[in-house]
């Protein structure tokens, strides 16, 4: 489905909202990863609110899309989307990897209904999806299979295996995403274990490709619109993002993968936050 000016225009302050509950979150829970989440909060947004076919009442759908999200670290964004689309309370945002809590430092299955997979070790997450994509072509499954990757995570064997298989067996009912954010926990990327060129590496895997800025929601719905076009193989998109964005002191900074900000990055997170709601509502009026 296309957007409209106005559907962007609200994709884009909801994303600001889940920005500005991942640092709540994190702040609340003294630990987590920081740089991430608010990285790939209009992916998010743009995927539980305009791409996704699923239904938050019914969370077992048989009909649903399945999401799976390998870097499981990044969950805050996704624990904030699903509150804001009406899977749980978004009081509940609160209690992130506090004991007992249902929103865990990685997503568990079992315990909040959504989430299809428990995910926490890097590089398996791609494997899970093709499995998935595998099981609704036996059944003649009409959803279709999503999975998000960090670019980190690419360095991970298990990661090529799957894809060698998608492409293998032209599973055109699976999208993945790669968050081309070019931090890792130690380093950038390319310092750590270069990853370029990663479009041709997936082409040579018999997947479609395309490249986009990740925080422009018109190309990041588009792109997805493409995929579903595409019905002799996989694809892949990679999303070119900025870790940390919309926080100014934590952009581009790989020392932001794992840290959550203290009670006084908090307030001056929220605050450049709030402005920068101010802006997207006058840029549209």
């Amino acid at each position: 489905m296309s957007a409209t000016i106005y559907d962007i225009h609200k994709l884009e302050e909801k994303s600001n909202l889940i920005r500005q509950d991942i640092i709540k979150m994190l702040v609340e829970a003294g630990s987590g990863h920081s740089a991430g989440p608010l990285g790939m909060a209009d992916i998010f947004t743009a995927l539980y609110f305009h791409i996704l076919n699923h239904d938050p009442a019914k969370p077992d759908w048989s009909e649903r899309d399945r999401l799976i999200l390998s870097n499981g670290h990044i969950c805050p964004v996704r624990y904030a989307a699903m509150a804001h689309a009406g899977y749980f309370p978004i009081s509940e945002l609160k209690t992130l990897r506090k004991l007992g809590s249902r929103l865990q430092g990685h997503p568990h299955r079992t315990v909040l209904p959504g989430v299809e997979t428990t995910s926490g070790p890097l590089g398996s997450g791609l494997s899970q999806a093709v499995g998935l994509t595998l099981a609704g072509r036996i059944d003649s499954a009409r959803w279709r299979v999503f999975c998000l990757m960090s670019d980190g995570e690419q360095d991970a064997g298990n990661t090529w295996e799957a894809a060698m298989l998608a492409g293998k067996e032209g599973l055109h009912n699976l999208t993945a995403l790669i968050d081309r954010n070019n931090i890792q926990i130690d380093g950038f990327t390319e310092n750590i274990m270069p990853l370029e060129n990663l479009r041709a590496k997936y082409e040579a895997f018999n997947w479609h490709v395309l490249e986009i800025d990740g925080h422009n929601m018109e190309e990041i719905i588009d792109s997805f619109n493409e995929a579903k076009a595409i019905f002799e193989k996989p694809t892949v998109i990679i999303a070119h993002t900025i870790p940390g964005k919309g926080v100014d002191f934590m952009e581009n900074k790989f020392q932001w993968h794992g840290k959550p900000p203290n009670k006084e990055e908090a307030k001056l997170a929220l605050s450049e936050l709030r402005t920068l709601k101010g802006r997207i509502r006058s840029e549209h009026q």
